[in-house]
Order: structure tokens, then C-alpha cells, then sequence
């Protein structure tokens, strides 16, 4: 009995040792420790207080307008353009760590106009931009006179006349077109003089000590990590340097798919030194970020766009993940069950997090996952630009067009890229859904681990235990969950105007994103130089994974415009209304 019992002690010993010695765990307090130190960063030192007395004189004159005219008024519009300047990014911390955080930025010809900038570069891009910004303000101001003289005009009637009303209404959104435009030519008068050399070496210095404090953790050498971190940031800085450059940045080829790239590149021709390889850590690089994410997944948004969005993201997502899953069984008769499952996850749910939460459920091989991750980096490239083009092309409505991009291209960036081709709205519909969607990757990776577990495994002649499923499970996947209900919570107590003051332009637009968009391009750089082609190769044989995308992806891009049609125009009409 003695000797059993001491199994029990070792055994519990060990499940509490997992929490700061495994990957998975080491990744959620990594992830937390940046939602924290950002949380008390915006909440206790950021301008909490000074925003929330202009947030409240802009919502006594929005009352009060609200309650004089049947519309959105001029002086409307203007508390909240006023509400819509309050950024927790412009605090003195919110500065320090976008300084810091800063990629390689956009470049035409010369690779290091995305380095550095001189004060005459700076001084001449604004000068070339000032006649469109002249232009654009001129017409921002012949739109306001006119939306003045039509408001005046309804007023004249006591907002009783309906023809004045509407003719109010038309002069004012031909302003808000025009004040958008104005906006946007103005940012590109404002260019600064950097040097970004700098902050990308403080920054690779600053992740080699967070990363390679779990490395440490884990058991592994901190200074063989540390060598071979510079050529893993290396790789990914030039990736994010052929992301930026024009022509790559028009067409969606950004700093993920030039990672992969570039890192197969030199692993398939010089051949990825074996001192780089102990820094290649794909998965707690990526499972870090995947954590970081969550702060983005909110609760109140997915309600924001209801039941159609739900339906579009939960509904359509797992019927075709298991058709195409089946599909690569019965039809492809795919010999991998574990690369069929990952590149139907990849295809289906949101992508490259979902894959890698998946192959971590069915412990895919790591050149499945590269496969995957590759293919999907290819088609969300070529959808972010076919889609918004064939949508404009047939005619599609703007809200419908958004929900089918968004439940159907993989990458949350890409998403919201190809709805800002069709305009704010579908900007808005495609990027939510692509959030709602993203809830799936925790639920995704659990019943995979129980399907792999309690089926695959016991048809393989394995044994396995019902505590097999909870070893299965990436554990990473909480802290995602986590980091969603939390910031939910947070966004929620503060409301609406407050949570995107200093939650959504604070919290993650200056700390989480910043560093979980890095995150992601290191990890995608560690897979391309940890990715042998003959390896690969063997995966890939008779062009099966790529016909299962394919195929798989059609089904997906069918059945979500069927769904999101029903859904938003025959179902739930007076909610697309409101959009």
C-alpha cells in the first residue's frame, strides 16, 4: 500500500510541476503576464479619468440632439468624432510600447526607407500628399456647408418636414464620405522622421529574456535559445520587411506567408545551422499569441451581430469541417487521419490557430501542421483579393459579402483587409464573424482530442483512458478562453465608449496585438526553417492535401453564402437593417 501511495504522490507532484514545466501552461502565463502589466499599464496610469468627463459631455449632446431631430445631426456626429479621438495609445505608455513593438514599415524600391526615414524623406512624402489633402478638405468643407445649410433648413420646419428630413440625412452622410476621406488623405501628410533599427534590436533582446525564461523552465538550455533566437527574429523581420513592401502589401502576401518562405528558402539551400534549430520554437511562440488573442474574442460583439453571425460562424464551420474530414477518408482515402483532420480544421474554423490546436489534440506530425499551415497561407492570400473582387463584380450586397468573406477566408487580418475593399460595413460583418468563428478553436481542439481518443486511437488497437482526453487537450486553449471572457467582462463594465477608448485602442491595440502579431511571425519563421522539402515532400504525394483544400474550401464558400443569405436577408432581415 505504502508503495502505491506513493505513485499518487509522484503522480500529483508531477500534474502540479506541469503548470510552470509544460509548454502549453508556460504559454498562458507568458500571455497573462502581457494582459496584466498592459491591464494595470491603461487602467492605473492611462488618462482613465480625463476620458471619462469628455466621453460624458459628448453623450449629453448626443442625448440631447437625439431628442431634437428625428436624425444624426451635424453637432451628433461631432461628440462622437470627439469620443473616437480618445485612444489609450496616445498615453506616455502606450507610446513607449508601440515604439518598441514596431515592424519594418511600407517601402517601394529602397529595402531601407522601411528602416529608416530622414528628416527630408519625411518632409518631401508630406509635401507630395499635402494637394490630395487640400483637395479632400476643400470638398470636406463644401459637404459640411451644404449638410449645415439642409440641417438648418429641417430645423426651419421643426424637423416635421419628411423631404427636408431626408434631404438633411443625404447632405450629412455626403459630409461623414467626405470627412472619411479628408482623414485618411491627412494621416498621409503627417510622416515623421525613425530610425526603427533601435527598437528591433531592444525588442529581440527583450523576447530572447521572456521566451527564454520558459525555455529555461521547461528544461531546456536559455543560452543554446538565445543563439539561435537572432536568425529566427532575423528571418522574421525581413518578412515583415517583403510584407511592407508595395506590391506584396497590395495583394495580401504579408509578413506570415514570406516567413515560411524565406525560412524553407535557407533551410532547402544553405541548410538551417543546428544551432538556430533550439530557437525554432514553433508552437510556444504561436500558443503565446494564440493566448493574446482572446482579448479580442468579446462577447458583447458577438451578440452585437446576433443569431445570423452565429448560425454563418457555428453552424456552417463544423458541418464542413467533418464533411471534409470525411471526404479525405471515403473519397481521397487520405493514408493520414491526423494530416486530413488538421487541414480540414485549418480550412473550416479560422485557419493557422486552428490547425495548430488541432494538431496538438491528434499529435499531428510537425510537417503536417507546415502543410496545412502552408496551403492556407496560399489561399487566404489569393481569396483576399478574389473574393472582394468577384463580389463587387456580381453585385453582392455589402453586408452578405462581408458575412460569406468572413466565414470563409482564413486569416482574422486578411478578413478584415478584404471587407475594407467593399467598405466599413462589411469591414465590420466579416471581422466579427471571423471573431464569433474563432470561439470554435477551443471546442475544435477539445472534440478532436475526444474523437482521436475514443475512436482513432481504439480503432488503431490502442487502449486508451478517459484521462487520455484531458492529456490530449492543448491547455493553451483555456488561456484563450480566459483572455476572451476577461476582456468581455472588462469591456462590458466600462461600456461601450470607454472599453474602445481604453480597452480596444489601449489594452490590445497598444499591448496585446502588438506583441501576438509578432508572436505569429516568429512562429511562422521557426516553421520555415525547421521544414525540409523531402520531408514534406512525402505528405504531399498525389496532390491529396491540396485537392482536399480545395475541395473542402468550395463546399465552405457554397454553403456559407447559402447560410449567411437566409440568415441576414430571409430570416433576420431587420438585423441587417440595423447594421
Amino acid at each position: 500500500m505504502a508503495h502505491e501511495s506513493d505513485i499518487v504522490v509522484d503522480h500529483g507532484h508531477s500534474q502540479w510541476s506541469d503548470l510552470w514545466k509544460k509548454e502549453d501552461f508556460l504559454a498562458i502565463w507568458l500571455g497573462f503576464a502581457v494582459i496584466i502589466v498592459s491591464i494595470v499599464a491603461y487602467f492605473s496610469f492611462g488618462p482613465k479619468e480625463e476620458f471619462a468627463k469628455k466621453i460624458e459631455a459628448a453623450n449629453q449632446i448626443q442625448v440631447a440632439e437625439a431628442a431634437k431631430a428625428p436624425f444624426k445631426t451635424i453637432a451628433w456626429y461631432k461628440a462622437q468624432d470627439d469620443k473616437g479621438k480618445l485612444k489609450g495609445t496616445g498615453s506616455p505608455f502606450g507610446k513607449f510600447v508601440t515604439h518598441w513593438t514596431k515592424t519594418p514599415g511600407s517601402w517601394k524600391t529602397n529595402p531601407m526607407d522601411a528602416f529608416i526615414q530622414s528628416e527630408t524623406q519625411a518632409k518631401a512624402l508630406n509635401e507630395k500628399a499635402m494637394p490630395k489633402y487640400e483637395d479632400a478638405k476643400a470638398k470636406t468643407e463644401a459637404a459640411m456647408t451644404a449638410a449645415v445649410t439642409a440641417e438648418k433648413a429641417a430645423a426651419g420646419a421643426s424637423f416635421q418636414d419628411q423631404a427636408l428630413n431626408d434631404g438633411a440625412k443625404t447632405k450629412i452622410a455626403e459630409w461623414r464620405t467626405a470627412h472619411k476621406t479628408s482623414g485618411a488623405a491627412k494621416s498621409k501628410t503627417e510622416n515623421k522622421p525613425y530610425n526603427r533599427l533601435p527598437s528591433l534590436i531592444g525588442l529581440c533582446l527583450f523576447l530572447i529574456v521572456i521566451f527564454g525564461a520558459g525555455i529555461h523552465l521547461m528544461g531546456k538550455s536559455m543560452l543554446a535559445f538565445a543563439k539561435g533566437f537572432f536568425i529566427v527574429f532575423l528571418v522574421a523581420t525581413l518578412a515583415y520587411l517583403l510584407g511592407g513592401q508595395a506590391i506584396s502589401k497590395q495583394y495580401g502576401f504579408g509578413a506570415e506567408a514570406w516567413g515560411v518562405i524565406l525560412g524553407m528558402l535557407i533551410a532547402n539551400s544553405l541548410g538551417t545551422p543546428k544551432w538556430v534549430l533550439p530557437a525554432c520554437q514553433v508552437e510556444f511562440f504561436i500558443k503565446t499569441g494564440l493566448v493574446l488573442l482572446g482579448a479580442e474574442v468579446l462577447f458583447n460583439k458577438i451578440i452585437a451581430i446576433g443569431i445570423p453571425g452565429i448560425f454563418v460562424a457555428w453552424v456552417v464551420t463544423p458541418i464542413v469541417l467533418i464533411c471534409t474530414y470525411i471526404f479525405g477518408q471515403k473519397v481521397l482515402k487520405m493514408p493520414s487521419k491526423t494530416l486530413n483532420v488538421v487541414i480540414s480544421a485549418d480550412m473550416s474554423v479560422c485557419g493557422t490557430s486552428a490547425a495548430i490546436a488541432t494538431a496538438a489534440a491528434c499529435r499531428a506530425k510537425k510537417e503536417e501542421l507546415t502543410l496545412s499551415i502552408g496551403l492556407s497561407l496560399v489561399f487566404t492570400a489569393i481569396m483576399m483579393i478574389a473574393m472582394p473582387a468577384f463580389i463587387k463584380a456580381v453585385g453582392i450586397p455589402e453586408v452578405l459579402g462581408g458575412a460569406w468573406m468572413g466565414g470563409t477566408i482564413d486569416s482574422t487580418g486578411a478578413v478584415a483587409a478584404a471587407g475594407a475593399f467593399l467598405g466599413e460595413k462589411a469591414m465590420y460583418v466579416a471581422a466579427t464573424i471571423k471573431m464569433i468563428q474563432n470561439v470554435l478553436i477551443g471546442v475544435t481542439a477539445f472534440c478532436v482530442a475526444m474523437y482521436w481518443t475514443m475512436k482513432v486511437e481504439r480503432e488503431a488497437g490502442r487502449k486508451v483512458g478517459a484521462g487520455e482526453i484531458w492529456n490530449r487537450f492543448p491547455k493553451f486553449v483555456l488561456g484563450f478562453l480566459a483572455a476572451s471572457i476577461l476582456f468581455s467582462v472588462l469591456d462590458s463594465a466600462f461600456g461601450k465608449d470607454m472599453g474602445n477608448a481604453i480597452i480596444e485602442n489601449g489594452v490590445v491595440r497598444g499591448g496585446t496585438r502588438l506583441l501576438r502579431d509578432w508572436f505569429f511571425a516568429l512562429s511562422f519563421a521557426a516553421i520555415g526553417l525547421s521544414t525540409n522539402f523531402r520531408e514534406l515532400a512525402k505528405y504531399f504525394k498525389g496532390g491529396k492535401p491540396l485537392i482536399l483544400y480545395v475541395c473542402g474550401q468550395s463546399f465552405n464558400l457554397v454553403l456559407t453564402l447559402g447560410m449567411a443569405y437566409v440568415m441576414f436577408y430571409l430570416v433576420f432581415p431587420e438585423i441587417t437593417a440595423k447594421i
